[in-house]
């Protein structure tokens, strides 16, 4: 019971964080699940976990997709497309993870090396003081929505997160994306993403047990839930936060916590 309330904790932090700075909660979670399933002594836990968290992360964009609509901020046709593309990603991506040259060390190396990229966008997002409503921008191409969800989707389905910490700020920064028209987009295309990704985990053969017995293939629900119902209210209080807070002092504090994780997960494997 204690470990479940630690997960519920755990996972409304990461909504909070996911709702205020567009970002998915898998980048949380992921290191969570795997102290978890490795700490447990679990087989090719490095699978568990990117099923577990790519199952989370389905709740929590869930979630957040809901706000958008409420506040009718859905993109549905860029969205969509974006999903579709990212899926493809995703596959690819699967075929990695499912090798034989892809277990914890290359796993933490992945992970670690997308921690530092983070922090380096939440610190250069911190220092940008323009006004994102300024800008002119064009639509989300199938071109442009290959190449964003493409890259999203593959590192999905290798870290185990919806892929929105760099969705954005390939929208954002390189398509020309107003800030919030990129988030309300990457969440529609994550959900599309990841839920191709925990399906195809889930009816993964080989699975031998996780840490919990409710589990399906490589996703294990007994502790993926309480992160995800965490996450799940975590992201509405993030989105309520959203304007109540300066977000340059989220972003850099949370690019401090990425750097953080980062060095604690590389320490495990040393």
């Amino acid at each position: 019971m204690g470990e479940i309330i630690i997960l519920l904790i755990i996972g409304l932090g990461a909504g909070v964080l996911a709702g205020l700075l567009g970002i998915g909660g898998g980048i949380i979670f992921t290191p969570v699940l795997f102290f978890l399933f490795s700490g447990a002594g679990v087989e090719d836990p490095v699978i568990w976990t990117i099923a577990s968290a790519l199952f989370c992360t389905f709740i929590a964009a869930s979630g957040s997709l809901v706000r958008q609509y409420i506040q009718k901020n859905v993109f549905l046709k860029e969205g969509l497309l974006l999903g579709l593309m990212g899926a493809i990603g995703i596959f690819a991506g699967k075929q990695v993870l499912t090798s034989p040259y892809y277990k914890e060390t290359e796993f933490v190396i992945f992970f670690s090396l997308m921690l530092i990229y983070v922090s380096w966008m939440m610190f250069s997002r911190g220092k940008d003081t323009s006004n994102e409503f300024d800008r002119t921008y064009v639509d989300m191409t199938v071109g442009r929505s290959f190449v964003t969800g493409g890259i999203g989707g593959f590192v999905a389905s290798l870290a185990g997160v919806g892929g929105g910490g760099v969705m954005v700020p390939i929208m954002n920064l390189f398509y020309k994306q107003p800030f919030r028209k990129a988030v309300s987009v990457s969440h529609l295309g994550m959900i599309i993403m990841v839920t191709t990704g925990w399906l195809q985990l889930a009816f993964e053969t080989g699975a031998v047990s996780g840490i919990t017995e409710f589990n399906v293939g490589y996703v294990d629900f007994g502790a993926a839930l309480p992160l995800s119902i965490g996450g799940l209210v975590g992201g509405f209080g993030g989105a309520y936060l959203n304007h109540k807070i300066n977000r340059k002092w989220l972003q850099w504090g949370f690019g401090v916590l990425a750097i953080a994780m980062a060095i604690r997960l590389i320490w495990s494997i040393l």
